[in-house]
């Protein structure tokens, strides 16, 4: 019995080491996913639409275009689509604006933070079956009456403490890392928004002098 508690205390080893695998993996893309997509502050942001409004104000779409399609971050890029698809009218833009940045940029973001905050979840219940599996083993060693061996009991033991330990070592700066994203990409939607009311309204503009 005792061989069979020992098998699935190293299983339980290896689910974790999974675990904390998958979740640091999705933890790192979603971290430089988000630095990819976003300006690191509204100063680099005003900058690029001084740029950018420089260019459209004199009527050179072709610069303007070439401005955007140069820098990969999320503004740049739905600033070159309003430009490209201005005459559809301010708000048909505006509204796609909204969809290309759910669809393109925060729906790969969510479906990676999904996966860390599922790994967040399971590797404490995980710990605490491999606590359950451990003191079970424990106290079948303990029912042998006579034949208790104080050193397999104390592995037994040694197996419970460690699977919660490495439970919460998983969970816990998991969900500091998620804390932390989640107040970047906050950010990233500020700015978002920010950048497209000042996006629509110097194409407004444009379109009113034209």
């Amino acid at each position: 019995m005792q061989e069979l508690f020992n098998l699935i205390g190293y299983a339980i080893y290896a689910s974790m080491a999974l675990l904390a695998i998958w979740g640091a993996f999705n933890a790192v893309l979603v971290w430089r996913r988000v630095a990819q997509v976003r300006f690191r502050n509204e100063e680099e942001q005003t900058e690029f639409f001084d740029e950018l409004d420089v260019e459209l104000a004199k009527g050179d779409n072709e610069k303007a275009i070439e401005i955007c399609e140069d820098d990969r971050r999320a503004m740049p890029q739905l600033a070159l689509y309003a430009i490209e698809n201005r005459d559809l009218g301010p708000i048909k833009v505006q509204r796609r604006l909204v969809e290309r940045f759910q669809q393109d940029v925060l729906a790969d973001i969510e479906h990676r933070l999904a996966w860390v905050s599922t790994v967040t979840k399971s590797a404490p219940m995980v710990g605490l079956f491999g606590t359950v599996i451990g003191m079970m083993a424990a106290f079948d060693n303990l029912g042998q009456g006579t034949k208790v061996d104080p050193g397999v009991m104390a592995g037994n033991i040694m197996v419970a403490l460690i699977t919660t330990a490495l439970g919460l070592a998983i969970a816990v700066p998991l969900m500091i890392t998620t804390a932390s994203i989640n107040i970047q990409i906050r950010k990233m939607e500020d700015l978002i928004a920010s950048g497209l009311t000042r996006l629509m309204e110097s194409l407004q503009s444009i379109t009113g002098r034209a």
